[in-house]
Parts: C-alpha cells; sequence; structure tokens
C-alpha cells in the first residue's frame, strides 16, 4: 500500500507498528490527506488481523498537534468544515472498533486531534518528560473538540474532569494524565518498544474511571453537572463574546459529544461556530502566534549564560524564568537582601510549574546570586532592568560595557524610554537592543525585541532567538517612545484615570473595560503594573499640553503605587483589589469603554503609520499578547475592521469637540 503521511511494520510477535510522519512538514497534523490514508489503513490492518497495533510518532517534537490549521482556514464556509468533521469522525470511529487492542505511544505534545487518536485508541502510555503534553485546546480558537474527544474524554475519566480540560484547553503531561486516568502508564520515550511489547501482547483491562467520576457522565446527572459547569462559565465569559465554551457543554450534555449529532441552527453547531467573528478572530491571532514564533527561529547559538541587573520585580522575575527554560542566570542587585525575595518567588514558581523536586533544585541551582556582578564578564547577554530613568541606565551601562566579553550582546528592559537616549554611554551601541518583557513575567507571552538606528541584523535576530529559546513571542519593533505597547496602551490607562478625576469610580470604569471585553480593568491593571511605573511611563510619553491625571498624581506623591505598597486606587489585601460595587446599571457602559479605547485604537493606528511594527498584524498581535486587548475582537486594526471605521471616526470626533485635542484622529485611518 503507497502511503504518504504513514509507516507500517510489522514485527516477528505479528505486532503492527504505525508511524505517523507527515510528509513536508516538521510537526504531525492531520490534512485531509492523512486522515484519508488512515482510514486505508484501518482497512487495511482489519483485514490483516495482527495481535495488536501500537500508534507512534516519528517526530520528534511530538505526537500530533491537532488538526492541519492551514487546511482548516481555507475551507470556503461551514458546510466544508462540517465535512472535515465527519471526515475525521468516521476515522477515528473505525480506529476504536479495530478487532485487537490498540495503544497510543505518546511524546512530546499531543493536542487536539492528537489527543482525540489516542482516546480512540484502547490503551494509552505517555513519556514521562516535561515536553509531553495532552490536551483539548480547541476553545482557544472558538471552536469545540470535533473528532470524538467530547464523547470520548469524558466516558474515560468523567465529565467533571474532562469538561474541565476541554474548557480551559488546559494541557496536562504525562504524570498528571496517569493520575486523571487518561493515559495507563508513563515511562520514558526510551523504554516505549517495551512497553508496546508488554502492554500488546498481554493486554490489561481497560481503564474505567472511579465511580465518583463516572457518576458525572451518568445520564441523569449530566443536567446538574452541565448546570453547576455553566455557571462558572459566565463568570470569566459571555456567551456573545466566547460562544465556544457553552458550546462545548451543550454538545457534552445534549448531543453525546459528538458533533454529527447537532442541528445545523443550534448555537453549538459548527455551522454556527464557523460564522461566528470570534471564532475567525482567534483562528487569526493563533496564527500570528505561530508568525511570531517563526520570528525567533534563527541558527545562531543559544545564549548560555545570562547575567540580570536589578532584582526587582521584572529583572528577579525574567532572571527565574530563563532559568526555569535552562539558562544558567547571574542576578546581580545592590545587596543580598534586595535578591533575596527575587530568589524566594522564583523558588514558589519553580515549586508551581516543575513539581519534582530534583527539577526544581537544577532550576534553583542554575539561578545565582551575584551581587559582586562577576557574571558581566562570562555572560553572552546582559539585561539590564533597573529603575526607568535614562540617566541612571547611562550610568551602569558606561560600568558594564568594559568587563563584557567580546560578542556579548547588552540589552536594556525599558518600558519607554528610546535606546537612542542611551547612546552616548557606550562605546559600541550597536550591541545594544531591547527586550521589553511585560509584567507578569511567567505569564506575559510577549516580549519586545526593539530595534535601535545603531542594532545591527543578527543582534536583533539574537534578541528574537533567545525571546524563543526561553518560550516567549519575539516582536520586533523600531525603538520610539514606549515602542509599541506601552505606547498603545498608556493613552486608554490615561482617559480611564481621567474618568477617575471627573468623578467616575473606579469600579465602573473596570466594569466596562470588561464588558468590552479585557481580561482586567485599566485602574486596576495600573495598580498592578504600579503607579510609579506608570508615571515613569507617562512622563516619558506625554505629548505637548497633555492633562495630567491628579489622582494618580496625589497618588504617586503620597506613596501609594498600587498592590506593591498595599493601596493605590485600591486597597490591596492579600493580593487582591477590595472593590466596592459599580453601582446601579443606569450608566452606559459602552459609551465609556468606547471613550478608553478609542485613544488606544487612535495610537495603535498611528504607530502601523509609523511603521513601528512591521505590518497591521503585527500591531494586533503585540496588542493582543502584550496587554490582553479582548482577544475575541482580533486586536485593534481589526477591531477597527470589523466594527467600521466610520461610526468609530464619527464617535471620535463627537469625544474631540467634547474632550479636547487628544481625540483627534490620526492620519493613518486612511491607510487601514
Amino acid at each position: 500500500m503507497q502511503l504518504t503521511h504513514w509507516k507500517l511494520d510489522v514485527d516477528a510477535d505479528n505486532l503492527a507498528w504505525l508511524w505517523f510522519d507527515r510528509a513536508d512538514s516538521a510537526t504531525n497534523t492531520f490534512s485531509t490527506e492523512a486522515l484519508l490514508e488512515l482510514r486505508k489503513m484501518c482497512e487495511h490492518l482489519r483485514s490483516m488481523a495482527p495481535k495488536g497495533l501500537a500508534i507512534l510518532s516519528a517526530k520528534e517534537n511530538g505526537f500530533a498537534a491537532g488538526a492541519d490549521i492551514d487546511e482548516f482556514t481555507r475551507l470556503k464556509d461551514a458546510e466544508e468544515a462540517q465535512r472535515f468533521l465527519v471526515l475525521g469522525n468516521e476515522v477515528f470511529d473505525q480506529v476504536e472498533a479495530l478487532p485487537f487492542p490498540t495503544l497510543a505511544m505518546i511524546h512530546g505534545f499531543c493536542m487536539g486531534g492528537g489527543t482525540e487518536l489516542a482516546l480512540a485508541c484502547k490503551y494509552r502510555i505517555a513519556d514521562d518528560g516535561p515536553k509531553t503534553k495532552m490536551a483539548l485546546p480547541e476553545v482557544m480558537i472558538g471552536i469545540v473538540p470535533g473528532w470524538g474527544g467530547a464523547k470520548r474524554m469524558p466516558r474515560l475519566i468523567g465529565a467533571a474532569a474532562a469538561l474541565d480540560l476541554m474548557l480551559t484547553g488546559r494541557g496536562v503531561d504525562g504524570r498528571k494524565a496517569k493520575k486523571l486516568g487518561l493515559v495507563d502508564a508513563v515511562t520514558p520515550k526510551r523504554h516505549f518498544p517495551n512497553a508496546v511489547r508488554q502492554f500488546l501482547l498481554a493486554p490489561p483491562s481497560v481503564h474505567k474511571p472511579a465511580f465518583m467520576a463516572a457518576v458525572t457522565d451518568w445520564p441523569g446527572v449530566r443536567n446538574l453537572v452541565a448546570k453547576m459547569s455553566l455557571k462558572e462559565v459566565a463568570k470569566k465569559a459571555r456567551r456573545d463574546h466566547y460562544p465556544a465554551p457553552y458550546a462545548i457543554v451543550e454538545l457534552w450534555r445534549d448531543f453525546g459529544g459528538d458533533v454529527r449529532n447537532v442541528p445545523r441552527e443550534h448555537p453549538a453547531s459548527m455551522q454556527s461556530l464557523f460564522k461566528h467573528p470570534t471564532t475567525a478572530n482567534l483562528i487569526r491571532l493563533f496564527k500570528l502566534q505561530d508568525r511570531l514564533k517563526a520570528l525567533g527561529k534563527s541558527d545562531l547559538p543559544p545564549i548560555r549564560h545570562l547575567h540580570v541587573i536589578g532584582a526587582g520585580a521584572m529583572g528577579g522575575d525574567i532572571a527565574a524564568w530563563a532559568s526555569l527554560r535552562g539558562v544558567t542566570v547571574t542576578l546581580q542587585d545592590l545587596a543580598p537582601e534586595r535578591i533575596a525575595p527575587a530568589i524566594k518567588r522564583a523558588h514558589e514558581l519553580y515549586t508551581k510549574r516543575l513539581k519534582l523536586p530534583h527539577l526544581i533544585q537544577a532550576a534553583m541551582d542554575r539561578l545565582i546570586p551575584d551581587v559582586a556582578g562577576s557574571g558581566v564578564a562570562k555572560a553572552d547577554l546582559i539585561i539590564e532592568a533597573i529603575v526607568e530613568n535614562a540617566e541612571v541606565k547611562k550610568k551602569l551601562f558606561a560600568q558594564v560595557e568594559p568587563k563584557m566579553k567580546a560578542g556579548a550582546i547588552l540589552a536594556s528592559n525599558t518600558s519607554s524610554i528610546p535606546l537612542q537616549e542611551l547612546f552616548d554611554a557606550l562605546k559600541r551601541p550597536e550591541r545594544l537592543v531591547g527586550l521589553h518583557f511585560f509584567n507578569p513575567v511567567a505569564q506575559m507571552m510577549l516580549v519586545e525585541i526593539v530595534e535601535s538606528p545603531r542594532t545591527p541584523q543578527h543582534v536583533m535576530l539574537a534578541g528574537q532567538a533567545f525571546a524563543k529559546q526561553i518560550d516567549k513571542l519575539p516582536l520586533p519593533c523600531k525603538s520610539a517612545p514606549g515602542f509599541l505597547v506601552n505606547r498603545v496602551l498608556t493613552p486608554y490607562l490615561n482617559e480611564a484615570m481621567l474618568m477617575v478625576d471627573e468623578g467616575i469610580p473606579p469600579e465602573t470604569i473596570d466594569a466596562a473595560a470588561k464588558d468590552f471585553g479585557m481580561p482586567m480593568g485599566p485602574i486596576e491593571l495600573a495598580d498592578m503594573v504600579g503607579l510609579d511605573v506608570g508615571w515613569a511611563v507617562g512622563q516619558e510619553l506625554a505629548k505637548p499640553g497633555a492633562i495630567v491625571p491628579k489622582k494618580l498624581k496625589a497618588l504617586v506623591d503620597g506613596k501609594r503605587f498600587g498592590k506593591k505598597s498595599g493601596e493605590g486606587f485600591y486597597k490591596w489585601v492579600n493580593g487582591k483589589p477590595v472593590k466596592s460595587s459599580p453601582g446601579p446599571g443606569s450608566v452606559d457602559l459602552k459609551a465609556l469603554a468606547d471613550r478608553m479605547v478609542l485613544p488606544m485604537l487612535n495610537e495603535a493606528v498611528a504607530c502601523v503609520r509609523e511603521k513601528i511594527v512591521a505590518d497591521a498584524d503585527l500591531c494586533d498581535a503585540g496588542i493582543v499578547f502584550g496587554t490582553g486587548f479582548a482577544p475575541h475582537r482580533g486586536g485593534p486594526i481589526q477591531y477597527i475592521r470589523q466594527r467600521g471605521k466610520p461610526e468609530l471616526l464619527a464617535i471620535l470626533e463627537e469625544l474631540r469637540k467634547h474632550h479636547g485635542e487628544r481625540f483627534t484622529a490620526d492620519a493613518g485611518w486612511q491607510l487601514i
């Protein structure tokens, strides 16, 4: 049988070994052609009747990443999408129906359709390495698990646990998967051949969930579990913003988890989801994320030794994250007691992420306190993360540059200062690049890679490659005040604070932003980042005649900086803001949101016009991944296109008449 994407071997014990090796791709994904070949293979295997079948990946990086997203996005309409789903279901049903033991051997990533293929097998074994991840992440792109995952996973591990995974898109490693019952065994990948023979030559009993887990999938209990799940979903997402999580619960509750059973007019149908703008926007962002990852691809050697200067909230957490990702890091500050809190936070991060004592200890061993700054001379990359003040930074650079080894790169984590303002402290400014991380470092994916007029291409590529090396998304930006993200974010935050000065309660302002779809309101965000940081950035980016928010100035003058000092616009208790009720529902939240968001859109348009980033798509990617801008709206430029320029420009003009020239439309609107 001639196959392009699959390879079959049969050994002396009459065990079949089926290798998935998607042609012309570094990653296994399911195209129509790959699914049709698997269907043929199932028919062939049924006729030859081996003693058992093991399905494995020939790719080093993982088992399978799910459906081919490029093919999926090329589907012309919902009818084509439904046919693609039906095909995947039929093929995986054939895998499930094979009359001999079947075993999925999982290593690396096993996402979406990869997990659904594994669930169609009678047994699953996972590699115990840290890179193994199983997930049904379809909710992240606005759709539902469409190839049987929503029916097989609840049967295997119980509905409550399955819904948790499907509604969050969260991945689990091999050990967690074993604990859940998602896999039958965990073993190092080098032991896969022995594990295959052990399972297929003497098949154990098939896993069944514990009684309390199984009950949650019983027909009589489904309505209660679904009701509780929908209540939790509603706390996090509105149905009109994010229909997919609601569809997942309804698909399981009402249609047995099988998309083929859903009437086309039902909100949980692929037809309904496919035409919803959120789905298109989330898929677009998924592809933009891949584009950012590709910007970090390089043949340059990885960074082996990183030296971070400044052990505060940003510097300490950058150092901790890099160490978590395998880099040796020296962390410098003026005294041991300044470094100690960063080491403590690092240990908390490693305990949460790594769990196993030997991995936690290895990460801690890579993070080395360095008051004397000895690491500068050995480091491949030095990141400065000190106070946001150009003169202080220049003084530090003058001290550090003579100690750097040949070929080392100097980076600043400045959030707003153009790199060219730091040149006169350096003999070789061409070694300087901006690496602007976002707070909290462990959660925010984006890193702005800032290019000065003197930064050569190989230094930019090295910065981008380092971001990818530590699993961040690199966004190349031109060096101009605020770069992209802070420049676009600042007018939004500033307008929110001016609204506070007018007497609008912070809780109402935050409620309006969340109603728009922001993950957090601007006042809470400002408190969390630090009002002193916001003040410094605002001063750097202030335009002539800009109005200074009075309440913000009073808080900064009183050293009430927000979360880190325990009080800002809100009082903070146990890391959370204490908020009053936003008040009665008579306030026009949409109008408040427009007033805050339009300055943001206007600045994004200006950044595209000035080529701060290469194009409008990268602007959208930067703002979504760097600020959390309502993902279902696709980014500021996409939102302009979908809502319509005429409507937004008319609102902008009305705001200009009422509130002043800061609402004047940028010339770049004509280019969008």
